[in-house]
Formats: C-alpha cells, structure tokens, sequence
C-alpha cells in the first residue's frame, strides 16, 4: 500500500512543480517548436518564428503544436474574450498552460506502466514508483518538446503491440489500424520515431505471423495497417499544406472556375510533406554541422547515464552478458519461442526489453548530433527492465540521490533565471504610464539561451518594445552594440535593459557605460558560461549563480 501512496505523492509533486512553475530552462525548442509559434498565430503576439515554420523551409508537422499550445492559448483567449477573467493572457499562463497539458498527457506513460508491467513480469506498481521518481518523467516530459510527445506515442504503440489473454498466454494482435495510425502520427512529430517504432512493428509483425495459420489473414492486418497510416498521412499533409500555403483557401475560391483535375494539380504542386524535408535537411552532414556535431558514442558513454543514470549502466551491463551468452540465438529470433508466440518475455533478463532499448539507442547514434533529449522516449522499456527481476531495488539509494540532483538541476538551476526574468520585465513594461507618452524598452540579452518572446506578451501591432538576442557574443562585439544603443539613448521615456549572467558580468564594465539599477535573479546556472570554482566559496557566489538585470544610467551613460 506504502508503494501505491508514493506513486500518488509523485504524481502530486509532478503536477504542483508544473503550476509552480520550474523555473529551469532545458533547451530552447521546447518554446520554439511549440508554444512560440502558436502565441504568435493564435494570441498575435510578437515572437521568433523559427526556420522550421517559415513557409520556405517547412519541416515541423503544425498539427501537434495547433493540438496542444494552440489549444491552450485558444482555451485562455476564450476566457479574456468572454471577460471571464480580465487578464487571462500573461506570461504565467502563456508558460504554464501547455505544460500543464503536456503534464496530463504524461500520465500516458504511467498508464502504459501500469498496462506493460504484467507483460514483462515486472511489479507494476514498483515500475511506477520508478517512472514517477525519475527527473527524465518530473522535467523532461512535463515541458513542451516534441520529443515527449515521441515518448508518448511510443508508449502507447508498445501498449497496442503487447497484450495477453486473461489465461496469461499472448493475446492474438487486433489492434493494426490504430498501430498504422500511431506509427503515422510519430513519424510526422519527429520522423526519428521510426527508430523507436522499428523493434515494436517487429515483435508485432512476428507475433502475426505465428499466431495466424491463413496466409490471408496476415495479408489483411497488413492492409489495414497500411491503409490507416495511408489515411492518417493525408490528414497531416493536407493540414500542413493548408497552414503553410494559402492553396488551399485559393483552391476553395477558384474551384467554381476549375476543373477538379486542376485543383488536384495545384494541391499536388504545393503539397508539404514536412517529414521529407525534415531528412533531406537533417540528412545532410553539414547542416547537422551548424547544430553541433558529437562523437557517435556520445548516446552511450554520456546521454543515457545523463538521464537515467545506473538503470543505464545495468542495462548495458545485461546487454554484454546476454551477447555473450546468447549471439548466436540473438542473430536468429525463431529459437526463442519454444512453440510460443510470447517472444522472449521469459528468457533470462527479458531481451526483447533491451532490444526496445538499445536497437533505438543504436540508430540514433549513426547521426553526429546527438542530445539528450533525443533519448527520453527509452525510459518506458528500460524502466520495465530495470524492475524485471527487481534489478533496481538493490540501488535505490543511488537512484534517489541521482533524480534530485538531477530535478534540482534541470529543473532549477539550468538558464533558471531567465524565465523569472521575462516574468519580471513583462510586469515592467506592462506598469501603468504616469504621462500620455509611451515608454519605449530595449531589452538587450547576451550569453543566456533564446528568450521566447512570447512571454513578454506584447502584441504584433506594439512597437515600443525592442528585444535583441545578442546570444554568445564576443566581448567587442556586445561593447559595440552597447554603446551605440547607448548613444542613441536620447529619448526621456526610453529604457535600456541589459540582461547577462553574473559569470560574465565583469564584461559590461568594460563597455564604457553606467547603470543605475541592478537586479540580480537567483539561481541562474550557465553551463555555456560556468562559474569559475573559486568563486563559489567566496562572499560573491550568488553573483556567479545568478542573472543580471541591468538598466542603462540615462545622465551617465558613458563613463
């Protein structure tokens, strides 16, 4: 009972720390994948289109991002407009809304837990107490990345592809259209779903083939997979085609005047199909390049310990003991169903989990950039390994110690203070003004990741707020832009903020500019830009763990 009384006190905690909110930063796309785009195209606020969602380079699928943000922020400009609350749209709802969605959605993970466990004869509720425990479920899956939504639809196809009879034996496979159309549905959120879905549509294929004696039977749950993903591939393209042209609003208007076949031609001509130009881009070695290219080990040596710590560790370590014992009756699958269609589920140290495991880890390592969050959809199998047998128990001390530091770090201390920050400066630019004049805000960011502009809430019509991402500029560089703005700084109502790490502090008095108000946000830790040890035990380390907040002295400006 103790057991399930944790798992609900994790879940709790999964579901407060979202409302809190985390302050944590994790990875710029969990913005501007999402919620960035959509502030812009459902709220019509100002924001940083990514490249990915310009019409000339479409290579995100806008049907999740429309399913989730967009529905949120839809939800939230509902309410303002019926005046059910006066101020529904600010930067706390603009962050929280969808992760909150993204949160519920993460239940799904425990829910296939929860459905697995029994079929991989693991203790279900010990694998939830573990999935709920993880950082991987309290950080990564409760923000906005396409690569939980990955996780999710992975989960559930390991759902559809494993199922027993009440007796315990194997059930016969039903569920081909939905396995068509989930497989589907991920390959147009990040076509590296294929690799997850590879050794799932495997198992699944083998477990039809054996369980079925007519030739005719296996043919049709193919084609009922097949033509669900069909189907579900048209849905995508053709709302994806019409968001990122206006074909098909002009197809509707000239069909009076055209031929169903010209029509037809004209969708065909302008059809997006982002997937295909999410491979031919990513494909290509040196735009893989640009983003940063890792030894192709790194997934092994470096991203699965990141994540998950010494479940990683054991799983390789059973992964070489099986290989060892096992490769000849690895290379060939058939010897391991003794005349059963339950593959592998009750040979030592549960294979087929590994294979879920490592065969993904494996084909994601043949590509040079390589993240760690590329890798959080592995949670599901390796949890359900890790508690087969209870191979987990003997190291909870270490596993526990491994999730707080890691739900400390991510989802605190990680670019924590830039969030705060966009909190605190969309209060400021949205005080009331004493005059009838407007007040005009520069905000100038320099060394800390992308700031989503959406969270400063200000509308595309509203010209009186600049912000300028200087990213990682060099000294020279980020002096010069600083006293040019400084030396335009004429205005009486204009106000010039500069935002910058206190690890790199030190550089702005080097610009030949004053400021006259600091503030300094903490925790704030950057990993581009890390505090230098010395200084973390001297009377300045919140300094070195922090984020500056900096306005330009207008009577003092140059020193």
């Amino acid at each position: 009972m103790w057991v399930r009384g944790l798992w609900a006190l994790l879940a709790a905690l999964r579901a407060g720390w979202c409302l809190l909110p985390q302050a944590g930063y994790l990875h710029p796309d969990e913005f501007f994948q999402s919620p960035e785009v959509m502030a812009g195209d459902i709220l019509n606020l100002q924001v940083y289109y990514p490249w990915e969602f310009l019409s000339s380079s479409p290579c995100r699928t806008a049907v999740f991002p429309l399913m989730t943000s967009g529905v949120t922020y839809w939800v939230i400009k509902s309410l303002q407009q019926l005046d059910v609350c006066s101020s529904c749209i600010n930067s706390y709802t603009l962050l929280v809304s969808p992760r909150l969605l993204f949160t519920i959605f993460s239940f799904i993970l425990d829910y296939s837990v929860y459905r697995l466990a029994p079929f991989w004869e693991a203790d279900p509720w010990k694998a939830l107490v573990l999935l709920a425990g993880s950082y991987v479920t309290l950080v990564f899956y409760t923000r906005t990345f396409t690569n939980a939504l990955e996780g999710l639809l992975f989960a559930l196809l390991m759902v559809l592809v494993s199922s027993r009879k009440a007796d315990g034996s194997v059930a016969e496979p039903t569920s081909s259209p939905l396995i068509g159309i989930v497989t589907t549905a991920g390959f147009f959120n990040r076509p590296t779903f294929l690799a997850f879905a590879l050794m799932p549509l495997l198992y699944w294929a083998g477990l039809i083939v054996d369980s079925q004696k007519s030739i005719k039977t296996v043919i049709n749950h193919f084609l009922k997979l097949v033509l669900c993903a069909c189907f579900t591939a048209a849905v995508f393209i053709t709302a994806d085609t019409f968001y990122f042209t206006s074909v098909g609003l002009d197809s509707l208007y000239s069909i009076k005047n055209s031929s169903l076949f010209d029509v037809i031609g004209q969708l065909h001509e302008k059809m997006v199909v982002t997937p295909f130009n999410f491979l031919s881009y990513n494909l290509n070695p040196h735009n893989l390049a640009l983003h940063g290219s890792h030894p192709r080990v790194t997934h092994f040596t470096v991203n699965g310990i990141m994540l998950f710590g010494i479940l990683h560790v054991l799983a390789i370590a059973a992964g070489f003991k099986l290989l060892k014992k096992y490769i000849h009756q690895l290379m060939w699958v058939k010897p391991y169903y003794h005349g059963s269609p339950g593959l592998l589920v009750h040979s030592e140290g549960n294979p087929t989990l590994l294979l879920f495991y490592f065969v993904p880890l494996a084909l994601l390592s043949l590509f040079s950039h390589q993240e760690p969050r590329f890798l959080i959809p592995l949670i599901l199998p390796l949890i359900l390994f890790s508690t087969s047998q209870d191979r987990a128990g003997k190291w909870k001390h270490v596993i526990i110690i491994f999730n707080v530091l890691g739900a400390l770090l991510f989802g605190c201390l990680h670019q924590g203070g830039l969030i705060p920050c966009l909190f605190h400066l969309e209060q400021l630019t949205h005080s009331p003004e004493p005059s009838n004049h407007p007040r005009h805000y520069t905000l100038l960011f320099a060394h800390t990741y992308m700031p989503p502009r959406s969270l400063l809430n200000i509308k595309k019509r509203d010209t009186h707020i600049e912000v300028i991402d200087m990213a990682g500029s060099g000294e020279e560089t980020l002096c010069r832009t600083v006293g040019q703005r400084a030396n335009n700084f004429t205005c009486n109502d204009c106000h010039f903020f500069v935002i910058i790490p206190g690890t790199v502090r030190a550089t702005i008095t080097k610009c030949g500019v004053s400021f006259k108000n600091e503030t300094l946000l903490f925790p704030h830790l950057s990993m581009e830009d890390p505090p230098q040890i010395p200084f973390l035990f001297s009377g300045n380390w919140r300094s070195q763990l922090g984020l500056y907040i900096l306005q330009l002295d207008r009577d003092q400006r140059s020193l």
